[in-house]
């Protein structure tokens, strides 16, 4: 298995990616009509397919670990693929709170306690989670400071908090096919993660 993850990598890579797309899409699609979108419709799948995409960094960065693979292999898909969350986790909220000010609620944290009160700690978490991910834009100025590693295990964290705000908010899910991918998202992400940290320390020891 390792030697056939080694040779097929970046095609592993990529059909996940297109996964990643493609399933919230269909998702999506089975929920709405697109001859009557309107901004409320058009936010949702943005948010699942960022998900998905940062999924797919956490699963490959710990299948290079396994299989030995070094990332110069797959730069053109962590290169699109990033620009695309980067994308992405700005429209999701963008034009949610685009539609609430056009519908007369003004700008969030209002707008957000005058629609979603009942909701307000599913929001909280995307919310945080959103300040998390732009942080690790960050990473180009401060990857070799010693207290990088903390944002790189925010992260973990971040996802899971993502994890748990779609599960609280996501129209989507309430597909059962659909929730039985996410629930496969988050085992993965637990597994993937667990793997790279515990693979990491040990590299570490053996360095010193």
């Amino acid at each position: 298995m390792r030697e056939f993850l080694r040779k097929n990598i970046s095609v592993v890579e990529w059909v996940l990616g297109a996964l990643a797309v493609v399933l919230p899409s269909i998702a999506w699609l089975g929920r709405n009509d697109l001859n009557d979108l309107t901004l409320y419709d058009i936010f949702p799948p943005l948010g699942l397919i960022a998900f998905g995409l940062m999924w797919t960094h956490f699963v490959m960065g710990a299948l290079r670990r396994y299989t030995y693979v070094e990332l110069k292999q797959g730069r053109l898909y962590t290169t699109i693929s990033m620009g695309l969350v980067l994308a992405l986790i700005l429209l999701h909220p963008g034009l949610l709170w685009l539609a609430l000010y056009l519908d007369g609620y003004g700008l969030p944290p209002l707008s957000y306690m005058d629609v979603y009160a009942a909701q307000l700690g599913f929001l909280a978490l995307g919310t945080v989670s959103l300040l998390v991910f732009l942080a690790y834009e960050l990473k180009r100025f401060f990857e070799d400071r010693k207290w990088w590693k903390v944002i790189e295990r925010l992260q973990i964290v971040a996802m899971i908090a993502i994890f748990v705000h779609a599960l609280g908010l996501g129209n989507e899910l309430r597909l059962d096919w659909f929730m039985i991918v996410w629930i496969l998202y988050g085992i993965t992400l637990l597994i993937s993660s667990g793997y790279t940290i515990v693979h990491g320390n040990k590299e570490g020891k053996n360095g010193n």
